[in-house]
């Protein structure tokens, strides 16, 4: 789906890119002198090699933004060497809210591969000990927000900012896993009458809500104070994490591993995705009971099933419309907003994400 492309917003976070690496040792340092400290034994060599894997490794596409952001809405004469450190520091606290979250979906979704290397606890057989990693990676986040925010106006707002949207996105994560565990019929097969777009609509804006944490954050530390600003926003940013989850839902159907760096087992496991709430709102009987008999089945061949009975039902062209449709009614929304530099960040965004043909996190 081609869209014109506007690069400046995506050439200058290249560009930030190195001064983010930069200070990502001095962000390890902080975290494992404080474990040092503590006389735990190994262990502050141990988180080193959690945060070496995990974090630097994403696409840093939170961090970037919110650096971005934070440029965009202060004068130049507010952006001293101190503050852009911090700032920066705050991208990388965001890139640890996402690794803990991924690290932990990628155990309950039994995941191989995550952005072309072995998920975290399937690496030298780490198995379950992911689990506590992926917390700690959320408790060291709060602990590099204390240690650099404490005393400052905004330090308040930049923890709630982290904490809520980490527990929104927790909340969508457990309504996406009783979708597939708690949802089952007798005979252990998917109860697909729950599958309905508003519920995935729900459940798919609540998993994107990480995407809230860049633009509230630069704008918490950049000194606004406006509510309705905020919430028009936040508004803005759900419907553009919406659209990046229904983007994935549909590249984990339709999106080779060569793009997606990605083994997606959505079908399998029996998702409430986007792809197959279209599907159903389609289907014929017979088709409906194809659904009933394959998806949620761990078999090659009903997998195989399910993609040819998405595919007789044209969901491709579907998805297509469905995209440029919600790029538009998207579109007419940011173009209300009063604020010009965030109105700039947010068609950039929106245009950036529906050329990619790629997992987006």
């Amino acid at each position: 789906m081609a869209f014109s492309k506007t690069q400046n917003m995506w050439m200058t976070m290249e560009k930030e890119d190195q001064g983010m690496m930069a200070v990502w040792p001095d962000v390890v340092r902080d975290i494992t002198e404080m474990v040092t400290n503590l006389n735990i034994p190994d262990i502050d060599k141990w988180l080193e090699k959690v945060l070496q894997y995990n974090v630097p490794t994403t696409k840093k596409i939170l961090g970037l933004s919110l650096i971005y952001i934070y440029k965009s809405l202060v004068p130049e004469e507010q952006q001293t060497e101190d503050n852009i450190r911090l700032v920066q520091i705050l991208a990388w606290c965001a890139e640890m809210a996402l690794s803990n979250l991924v690290m932990i979906d990628d155990i309950m979704d039994r995941s191989s591969f995550r952005r072309g290397q072995p998920c975290w606890y399937r690496y030298n057989n780490i198995g379950l000990m992911a689990i506590n990693d992926g917390l700690l990676l959320e408790s060291v986040l709060y602990y590099l927000i204390k240690k650099h925010f404490k005393g400052k106006e905004c330090y308040i707002n930049l923890l709630e900012t982290y904490q809520d949207a980490i527990f929104k996105t927790q909340l969508g994560q457990s309504l996406d896993m009783y979708m597939i565990k708690c949802n089952k019929k007798p005979n252990d097969s998917i109860n697909l009458d729950l599958f309905t777009m508003n519920r995935c609509r729900l459940l798919v804006t609540y998993k994107a809500y990480l995407i809230v944490i860049p633009i509230f954050a630069a704008m918490h530390f950049a000194g606004i104070k406006d509510p309705e600003m905020f919430k028009k926003a936040k508004n803005i940013a759900l419907d553009i994490g919406y659209l990046i989850q229904a983007r994935d839902d549909y590249l984990g159907c339709y999106g080779s591993y060569e793009t997606t760096h990605k083994i997606c087992t959505d079908i399998e496991e029996g998702k409430c995705s986007w792809v197959v709430v279209t599907a159903l709102q389609r289907v014929t009987p017979e088709q409906r009971k194809i659904l009933e008999e394959c998806y949620g089945v761990s078999d090659p061949e009903k997998v195989k099933r399910v993609k040819q009975l998405f595919t007789d039902l044209d969901l491709p062209n579907i998805y297509s419309k469905h995209e440029k449709e919600t790029y538009n009614e998207i579109n007419e929304q940011i173009q209300q907003l009063s604020c010009g530099l965030l109105r700039n960040y947010f068609f950039d965004f929106l245009e950036k994400i529906c050329d990619r043909e790629e997992f987006y996190f």
